[in-house]
């Protein structure tokens, strides 16, 4: 169980950055790829975590969260910094 699991999280990570290159290739915008590609990433570290409850495993997916939450702040920020 524990191969099929990290072979589910590879390969939605993989999703993850061909959504991300296509969400970019469509919109040429940064803000609106990168949180396509952390959510995705939050799903495969959920995934591994199913896969390998350890205390790492946790760390990563609690990281990768933060980042998320902190890269969705600065995008919404943005715009409402670059107005005069």
């Amino acid at each position: 169980m524990s191969d099929l699991l990290t072979a589910g999280a590879l390969l939605v990570t993989a999703a993850g950055v061909l959504s991300a290159v296509t969400a970019y290739a469509i919109s040429r915008r940064i803000s609106q790829a990168l949180p396509v590609l952390l959510d995705f990433l939050i799903g495969a570290g959920l995934i591994r975590l199913a896969a390998e409850i350890s205390w790492n495993s946790i760390m990563v997916a609690a990281t990768v969260i933060a980042v998320r939450k902190i890269v969705a702040i600065g995008i919404a920020a943005a715009p409402r910094l670059q107005q005069p």
